[in-house]
């Protein structure tokens, strides 16, 4: 996870791996509403995706780990899309290292001119350099929410749309790479993203619209409006948050400004041109502005709540049935 800037009165800016308090106007209620969803969500589904994935240890590009999960993410996808494509680059990051960046491309109804694109990291950090022990900070991240809930969420989405088929053109892209990166270097960040947006998965593409998901997984999690979002596709935080109110998520979905958040949704909008938000858990009240979990050797499956996967994946799920 990338940079973290607070927005508070005037642009005033904090580095992300630092500190993060996040202004705040008016809070939803959580009001349920009726709706007309057709695709019911699994939190049980979604957080076995999620255990998967960490049963294979901390998927940390050019680790064992990493190609294994590569395998299954690319299996699993495979079962229920009509394509998959795993777009391979060599990346250089910030400290020199060439990777082979994996994004794992899954698409429903491929010729639809209407497209909804969905996407999360799944890969996870080298070094818990926020661990309050600073003998692990040389230590990697499991990534049970830093990477794992939201690729979870994009899997059971997956498996739902192979049973009931969207009208919608969707594409699932799972982007590597995410979070090899310094703070005092923004593009050190989402080098998998930059990559796809300068060269995507086909030629030409493009979305109505795109949904980052970002530690969505966390028990106590508080999805705010994330600054650049607003900025970038103010009609899709509305969208979207109204469509967790009417399910029933708006305490999960707050009406109120968070922070901004350098993120995989920046890369896309700026280089893709596609308007794209980030839903993403940030604390106002944390030291970091994330989750207590976040960069240490503590974001492990414990840190997971399948109340907070089905408020995501519900509110996604409609979304999809209903667009």
């Amino acid at each position: 996870m990338k940079m973290l800037y607070a927005m508070v009165g005037m642009a005033m800016m904090a580095m992300a791996c630092g500190s993060g308090n996040n202004a705040t106007t008016n809070t939803e209620n959580n009001t349920a509403q009726t709706t007309t969803q057709t695709m019911t969500f699994s939190a049980d589904s979604a957080y076995a995706y999620v255990k998967q994935q960490c049963d294979m240890g901390p998927r940390v590009p050019g680790t064992p780990a990493h190609e294994q999960c590569a395998q299954w993410l690319t299996a699993q996808l495979g079962r229920w899309c009509d394509t998959v494509i795993v777009q391979q680059a060599p990346v250089t990051t910030f400290d020199g290292t060439t990777l082979t960046c994996k994004n794992i491309v899954g698409t429903f109804n491929p010729d639809a001119t209407d497209r909804i694109l969905l996407l999360a990291h799944w890969d996870c950090r080298p070094w818990a350099d926020n661990d309050p022990d600073p003998s692990l900070h040389r230590q990697p991240v499991m990534g049970a929410n830093d990477a794992a809930s939201g690729t979870a969420v994009i899997l059971e989405l997956a498996r739902l749309m192979a049973d009931k088929r969207p009208e919608v053109g969707v594409d699932l892209l799972l982007v590597d790479v995410e979070d090899w990166g310094q703070n005092e270097d923004e593009d050190s960040w989402a080098l998998g993203t930059q990559h796809w947006a300068n060269n995507p998965h086909v030629a030409g593409y493009k979305a109505n619209f795109g949904i980052l998901l970002d530690m969505v997984g966390t028990r106590g999690a508080r999805f705010s409006h994330e600054y650049f979002s607003l900025q970038y596709a103010q009609g899709v935080v509305g969208m979207v948050w109204e469509a967790a109110k009417k399910a029933g998520y708006g305490s999960y979905f707050v009406n109120q400004q968070g922070g901004a958040i350098t993120d995989d949704h920046v890369m896309v909008n700026r280089i893709a041109g596609i308007p794209t938000i980030d839903i993403i858990d940030m604390r106002p009240d944390s030291e970091t502005g994330f989750f207590d979990g976040w960069h240490t050797t503590h974001d492990t499956l414990d840190q997971i709540d399948p109340a907070t996967l089905k408020a995501v994946g519900q509110t996604l799920a409609n979304l999809i049935a209903n667009w």
